[in-house]
């Protein structure tokens, strides 16, 4: 498996649009994508996760522009996507459902659910924008372990992704996740941005 640098985005970018899986630095773990727009990829990022079919995967945008394509914002969302993106936060907001019609947690629920991050890291802003769509990205782990902290365990446990990108991840904790698909915001995940901060800024 051939580890790429950070540099070589025209690569990484037609391993993504051929559908294929990469494994990625973020800011928080490490983790392996696919492209959104394709279901094809989805399938394969499934099977490299070894993970049921019906969960969804976060995805990765460029901005909050390309959050809105995909996903519907309200104001508690829109609050923290300017206070905390990008950065080691995911948001869990109802998707668009024009958007990537192939999911739909294979009937499990009637409206789906999407987390969204943007990643302050500029070879993956890059990267979108040379796909030309937001990126799936979960982290670095089989279905229920722990998550790799280098990429000699990556190669190890995803022998058949096509590429890894080399470099360090800042928090090694994953993000903190918070629901705002209602009314009323749920913190699935305490991570780096504490709730004392998400709800000193909803108070604004």
């Amino acid at each position: 498996m051939r580890r790429y640098s950070q540099n070589e985005i025209d690569e990484l970018a037609e391993i993504l649009n051929n559908d294929g899986v990469i494994s990625i630095p973020t800011d928080t773990v490490y983790g392996v994508c696919a492209r959104i727009n394709s279901q094809k990829a989805f399938d394969n990022l499934v099977n490299a996760k070894h993970r049921p079919a019906n969960k969804s995967f976060p995805v990765l945008c460029l901005n909050e522009e390309q959050i809105k394509r995909i996903a519907i914002v309200n104001s508690n969302a829109e609050k923290l996507i300017r206070a905390f993106m990008p950065g080691p936060i995911t948001i869990v907001l109802k998707k668009k459902k024009e958007a990537f019609e192939y999911i739909n947690n294979a009937g499990a629920r009637s409206s789906d659910e999407l987390a969204v991050r943007i990643l302050p890291l500029n070879f993956i802003k890059e990267l979108i924008q040379k796909v030309g769509s937001p990126l799936f990205l979960t982290s670095a782990n089989l279905s229920g372990q722990e998550v790799c902290k280098t990429l000699d365990e990556i190669e190890s446990v995803f022998p058949n992704i096509e590429g890894i990108v080399e470099g360090e991840v800042s928090f090694g904790q994953s993000s903190t996740i918070v629901d705002c698909t209602c009314e009323e915001i749920k913190i699935q995940r305490e991570g780096p941005i504490s709730k004392e901060r998400i709800m000193e800024v909803l108070k604004k």
